[in-house]
């Protein structure tokens, strides 16, 4: 059976660019894909295309052409998978600065209805996971059993719980912080194996506004990508060389931003 990787080399891909947390921010996601195209490479981004930033039609636009032209896919994220639910019309929970931002912009958008079916329509198909060799995507946690097994093909008409809902909200508590947010664990980096680099996003745990690495006690390792797109950062990516003869990150590759 022919790997993604596989057919990607076949159809003439030079590497993958792996992209963080977008959260509306179109001009850095243009960017991004602009890039990974003049270089050759497959872009894959990590879930959470909208809400907070200043164009998030703009943004799934952006990645659904991406998609056309067989040049990227995106992940299942929390803020996609409840774009979802709020587009059929379910009653979801709306903070006013990101979907009810979100909801706003898609309806003054000029192809607003075409553009709520097309969200509905991927985001309903989106990938949990995605194992590319010794990378492994994901939007907020891994687990060891996500090696075992494929998404579910309906991972964002569902449910999140079980291995989707860590994959799309992380290891949670139940706590928040004096910000407000979430508190998130990382004690799932310790379930990475040897040789195997998570890339993932989700949480914004970057001090100088790149990328933090972190390594876990088998030796595997986490890179979390989101750098605040959309929330006053910037877009962060990770690019992949099929040349290097592996797809794990190294010591010393640099990470891209856009301003």
């Amino acid at each position: 059976m022919t790997s993604l990787l596989d057919g990607l080399r076949a159809a003439g891909f030079r590497g993958l660019r792996v992209v963080g947390d977008v959260h509306g921010d179109a001009r850095g996601l243009e960017a991004a894909i602009a890039g990974a195209e003049a270089a050759g490479l497959f872009l894959v981004q990590l879930g959470d295309l909208t809400d907070h930033g200043p164009d998030s039609p703009a943004a799934l636009r952006l990645m659904f052409a991406a998609m056309d032209a067989g040049r990227g896919l995106f992940l299942l994220g929390n803020h996609d998978h409840k774009l979802r639910r709020a587009l059929l019309g379910d009653s979801v929970r709306i903070e006013k600065a990101g979907l009810g931002r979100t909801l706003e912009q898609v309806a003054a958008a000029r192809d607003a209805e075409a553009l709520a079916q097309r969200a509905i329509l991927e985001i309903g198909r989106a990938p949990a996971w995605l194992g590319l060799g010794r990378l492994f995507c994901v939007h907020a946690a891994f687990h060891d059993s996500m090696l075992l097994r494929p998404p579910p093909p309906d991972a964002g008409q569902r449910k999140p719980d079980g291995l989707v809902g860590r994959a799309i909200f992380g290891q949670v508590t139940g706590a928040r912080g004096p910000d407000g947010f979430p508190i998130r664990l990382t004690g799932w980096v310790d379930r990475i194996p040897a040789g195997l680099t998570v890339l993932v996003g989700h949480d914004n745990r970057s001090r100088d506004g790149r990328p933090p690495v972190f390594t876990g006690a088998q030796g595997g390792r986490a890179v979390f990508l989101d750098t605040g797109a959309g929330k006053g950062g910037a877009l962060a990516w990770q690019d992949f060389p099929f040349d290097r003869g592996t797809l794990e990150v190294a010591q010393g590759h640099d990470v891209e931003m856009t301003g």
